[in-house]
């Protein structure tokens, strides 16, 4: 693919993976507000920019096997933490932005975490295994990731173990 049209692409991927989850959190927030028409509107625009995202990857061809794009995926977390979000909290605190700065901080904890659970997939996968069947829980405030036990409050941010998710 030509440098331009790899860059547009992989703007507009930048761009659709942005509006799916905008759309979606718009999407919850009409629920919550008692407009499940408007709700059901942004939920479709939102899995609509999600199938654009989806085929920009693939044009891209960001798609591999699984061990591929575990390794992708590590990366991904790796480039976070190590360069991203110290970054990013440089300049939060820099600028006095506490809020901004807590949102980070939440995120680099939970970036660890997911980063380790590619390690240890990318271990099973690379022995011809899938991983555990355990649980994976995540809270839905700061994005903590974790299999095992459910503790009554969120380990990074106290958020209540009522509003965790579990895949």
């Amino acid at each position: 693919m030509k440098k331009m049209t790899e860059s547009c692409i992989k703007d507009a991927l930048a761009g659709e993976s942005q509006a799916h989850v905008k759309y979606s959190v718009f999407g919850e927030k009409a629920t919550k507000e008692g407009l499940p028409n408007v709700a059901r509107l942004f939920h479709a625009a939102s899995f609509a920019e999600r199938v654009h995202a989806a085929r920009h990857l693939a044009v891209l061809s960001g798609v591999g096997d699984t061990a591929t794009n575990l390794q992708a995926a590590r990366g991904g977390e790796n480039f976070e933490v190590e360069e991203m979000y110290a970054a990013f909290a440089a300049v939060a605190a820099l600028q006095g932005e506490a809020d901004a700065a807590k949102a980070i901080d939440h995120a680099l904890k939970a970036e660890v975490e997911h980063r380790a659970l590619y390690d240890l997939a990318i271990a099973a996968v690379g022995a011809g295994n899938d991983l555990t069947a355990d649980p994976i829980h995540v809270c839905s405030y700061c994005g903590h990731t974790w299999t095992g036990d459910i503790p009554d409050k969120c380990q990074i941010c106290d958020t209540p173990s009522k509003l965790f998710h579990t895949f």
